[in-house]
């Protein structure tokens, strides 16, 4: 058992060590004592009450107060969690909560983690009078960048430190994921292939009601009265389109052989100016042809009538609670 007390009429501020062997033997040297808290080890004479230590170091007190306080009271082996009877918490840099002995319970149980190095201590943060935050460097496999964030804590009027909480967070320029998108946002214009599928979303904006959408019935060419110059002429139309027919947008395509539907009949589909031809139209469908005249036996799986995909998982029964009380 370690003897030893504090006087409640001595500054907050000290360490008090106390021999092995009791009031009788004579500690180690001061300049041992502070060697070895440099360090990080405890003095292998004594041992020290936590929530005293300052830059000063270490404060031997008058042999006579050590010995009329070492009468009563005692500490237990684990001196770093030992209970101080200074009244009140104290502030600022004196506070337990950013002592070197806060900093060593915080490194302990990050590495109590088991998930990688703990590195260096890149700081502290007091939440209030009662809860800091210790940072670590994280040496972990995949998360460059990251820290360990140790959550201590101290009751009013104790300098006893807990840990509260220990996990892993970014840094500022941590390696994170990308955003989570949802799988219906994520198809883009050109990630259709001949014979996908891809019905449009329920709710789809870009549709509407037969009827209550945009009418193209008699729709004819409008030529100004300024207009000057040349026009195409039937032989120019006539091979325009036959070109088309045999374009990548034409009947015959590869989307085309594999489309269940057609464009005759789909929303997107805008027809030309019947001077033009009644066979072709301009695709107003961003993930498919949009933008290019389409002939009207053109198709491909985003077509506005292709039916949704059903889901791949069924529910066979309903879910049992085996928490929920059974009466019999």
């Amino acid at each position: 058992m370690l003897t030893g007390a504090t006087d409640v009429d001595e500054p907050d501020d000290e360490v008090v060590a106390v021999p092995l062997g009791g009031v009788g033997e004579q500690p180690s040297s001061a300049k041992q004592q502070m060697s070895a808290l440099k360090a990080g080890r405890k003095c292998p004479m004594c041992t020290i009450v936590p929530g005293m230590l300052n830059n000063r170091g270490v404060t031997r007190r008058k042999e006579s107060n050590r010995r009329a306080g070492a009468r009563g009271g005692h500490t237990g082996a684990n001196a770093e969690r030992a209970e101080s009877t200074a009244a009140g918490t104290p502030q600022g840099d004196n506070s337990p909560l950013v002592s070197s002995i806060a900093e060593k319970i915080a490194r302990g149980a990050a590495t109590e983690m088991g998930e990688g190095k703990v590195g260096a201590h890149i700081g502290v943060e007091c939440l209030d009078d009662e809860v800091a935050i210790h940072r670590f460097a994280a040496d972990v496999p995949g998360y460059r960048g990251w820290e360990w964030n140790v959550v201590v804590a101290v009751a009013h009027g104790s300098t006893f430190v807990t840990v509260n909480e220990v996990t892993l967070m970014p840094g500022r320029d941590a390696l994170r994921a990308p955003r989570w998108v949802p799988y219906s946002e994520r198809v883009q214009p050109g990630d259709l292939t001949p014979g996908g599928q891809l019905p449009p979303a329920e709710g789809d904006l870009r549709l509407t009601d037969a009827g209550e959408g945009v009418s193209f019935t008699g729709v004819r060419t409008t030529r100004g009265k300024a207009k000057k110059g040349k026009d195409i002429t039937r032989r120019g139309l006539n091979e325009t389109l036959a070109r088309w027919r045999k374009g990548a947008y034409g009947p015959t395509s590869e989307f085309a052989e594999k489309a269940a539907l057609s464009c005759i009949t789909c929303a997107f589909y805008l027809p030309l100016d019947s001077e033009v031809s009644d066979s072709f139209g301009v695709c107003a469908n961003e993930y498919s042809a949009d933008g290019h005249v389409v002939h009207a036996s053109f198709g491909c799986g985003a077509h506005s009538d292709t039916p949704p995909m059903e889901t791949l998982g069924q529910r066979v029964a309903s879910p049992f609670d085996d928490e929920k009380e059974i009466r019999l």
